[in-house]
């Protein structure tokens, strides 16, 4: 039986652990360490992120991390809102979902170059993958996750 795992990094040690999706909320045990690990990392709605946090919530995270590059006053930004919160819930525990308001994080966004919005931007153990500029079709973005996930 093929199932399919998620990768979580232990806050304690820092050890990476597979832990198979149906399992992620359960309490597992850092396999180095046997600290109570948990998958919060990957929850079923996006994570505000700021530039604080920024390195905390997504470059650290052992796996796939989506970033919507938003503004309230933004209008497309308001049309792929509602999709990137539900591909949060769909892929929950697979991808992690952030979202970073632009206004209030310049220093990431400038980071970044965002210098358009909406921008999603997609990373993989901490390394950007690739990026999309504007709105896009909820299909685009699911092509681009699942080629995060091997699939």
């Amino acid at each position: 039986m093929n199932q399919e795992h998620v990768v979580v990094r232990c806050t304690r040690c820092g050890a990476r652990n597979r832990i198979p999706v149906g399992r992620v909320h359960d309490a597992a045990v850092c396999g180095k360490c046997r600290m109570p690990i948990t998958a919060g990392s990957f929850t079923s709605e996006p994570v505000k992120v700021t530039d604080t946090n920024f390195s905390r919530e997504v470059l650290d995270v052992a796996g796939p991390v989506l970033v919507d590059f938003w503004a309230p006053w933004c209008g497309p930004c308001r049309m792929v809102s509602p999709v990137v919160d539900e591909l949060a819930r769909e892929y929950s525990g697979r991808i992690k979902v952030a979202k970073l308001n632009v206004d209030e994080n310049p220093q990431t966004a400038s980071r970044y170059a965002v210098r358009s919005i909406p921008s999603l931007m997609f990373f993989k153990d901490g390394r950007i993958v690739n990026t999309l500029m504007g709105a896009q079709p909820k299909a685009e973005l699911e092509k681009h996750i699942r080629t995060l996930l091997g699939k």
